[in-house]
């Protein structure tokens, strides 16, 4: 890869005693060798106004098509859309077909990404099929890799399956990562339940569909021990019962798609089924809400919710569209065009620090001598989101057109850097 040298870049990292020193950062043979306040010189450089560099972005909830459905989304396409968001690491979900729930299909997923820049990290499958009915052979796929247990976009329904599930994981320090939803209230839904919904005609998904599952989570945590973390959480009420939570002791922590801190319910007048997400935007004040949760730590992580789909499933009568909006390549974009409260550590924090905690995964270090795993970024530029700077195989996205500020400008892992402009 030959010499690489960050010139007079603003550290962010909350880890760090560099956090908000400006310095340049010459990297070697995948090894950052030095960080000095002088102007270094190496193979290749790296400049701009407002430079700043992080540790690697992680993002923790990324839904791909290997296998089954490479046409919307393969291993290969996912890593090149993931760096050109930033990210130098992924989670994936295992809603796949088959689904990822054995050893081999694990291995699979490490094998096809092991030399890529981007570290691609398996989510297997919780139980069989997603369905929510009976355990998957979570031991040997925690042997062979998986950093986690979940039933991805899939609810877990059975309240015993999950108690089971939280004791058995417990041995082992499992993750398990829950899509909170009760199937049976959100039946039929295709937005979020309220004033829109009732203007639009559609049947609405209420809030209570989360929180009544969160709740019930909770409470079974609570009698067995063990971890949960709530993946794309949307409701207010949720969070709050996640803070108590919390505040109580229990090892609980959540996310939210980057998305919900941009879009609200009223954006679906225009029935743009790039909108059509579950769980459902919500309201302005709950963007407000989210915001504020964020700050004081309440969710712990920021997530894309990545998911792909092609024009067949998305150019449909709204009603008749799949669910899902890619996110990788406008993530963090769209955090940072939205917030007015969080300060640029803190957030960082949320995709960086964060997601590698919650899966137990080491993280990386701006310091002499680490493994060099950076994100070089830029906040302040403006620029309109075009079809062609997609790197995912799908398009579908509302933000396409509409303007936003700050992006990645680099990303280096795994004595390998890409140019993200």
């Amino acid at each position: 890869m030959g010499s690489i040298v960050i010139r007079s870049a603003e550290i962010i990292d909350t880890t760090s005693d560099l956090n908000g020193a400006i310095r340049s950062i010459l990297i070697e043979d995948g090894v950052i060798k030095k960080i000095s306040e002088k102007e270094l010189s190496a193979d290749t450089v790296i400049e701009g106004k407002g430079l700043k560099v992080s540790i690697g972005w992680m993002d923790m909830r990324v839904t791909t098509g290997d296998p089954g459905h490479e046409y919307k989304e393969d291993l290969h396409s996912v890593c090149k859309a993931a760096m050109q968001g930033g990210f130098t690491a992924i989670a994936v979900l295992p809603n796949t077909t088959p689904p990822m729930q054995t050893k081999e299909s694990v291995e699979y997923v490490k094998s096809k990404t092991r030399e890529k820049l981007v570290e691609v990290f398996p989510i297997a499958s919780l139980t069989i099929n997603n369905k929510g009915e009976e355990l998957t052979e979570i031991l040997d796929m925690n042997a062979s890799g998986a950093v986690g247990f979940s039933d991805g976009v899939k609810p877990i329904w059975h309240s015993d399956l999950l108690l089971r599930a939280l004791l058995y994981m417990q041995p082992i320090n499992a993750q398990l990562i829950v899509h909170a939803e009760d199937k049976y209230l959100s039946q039929g839904g295709q937005m979020n339940e309220g004033k829109t919904s009732t203007m639009l005609g559609l049947k609405g998904i209420p809030k209570l569909s989360e929180q009544i599952i969160v709740e019930r989570d909770l409470t079974i945590l609570e009698y067995t021990g063990g971890k949960i973390h709530f993946a794309h959480i949307s409701s207010p009420k949720s969070l709050e019962l996640i803070k108590d939570a919390k505040r109580r002791g229990l090892k609980v922590t959540c996310d939210i798609a980057s998305y919900q801190l941009a879009l609200d319910d009223t954006l679906l007048t225009s029935f743009d089924s790039n909108l059509k997400v579950n769980p459902p935007l919500r309201s302005k004040r709950d963007i407000d809400t989210f915001w504020k949760y964020i700050n004081d730590g309440t969710i712990d992580a920021i997530v894309s919710d990545h998911i792909p789909q092609d024009t067949e499933s998305k150019q449909l009568e709204f009603d008749q569209a799949d669910f899902g909006m890619i996110g990788l390549e406008t993530m963090f974009s769209v955090a940072n065009t939205y917030n007015t409260k969080v300060e640029l550590a803190k957030l960082i924090e949320k995709i960086t620090v964060a997601p590698r905690n919650i899966l137990g995964l080491e993280v990386p270090a701006v310091k002499e001598g680490a493994k060099a795993n950076l994100t070089v970024f830029e906040t302040e530029q403006e620029w309109i989101l075009s079809e062609k700077d997609l790197r995912s195989k799908s398009v579908n996205t509302p933000f396409i057109g509409k303007k936003l500020k700050g992006r990645p400008v680099a990303v280096i892992n795994n004595k390998q850097v890409t140019r993200v402009q």
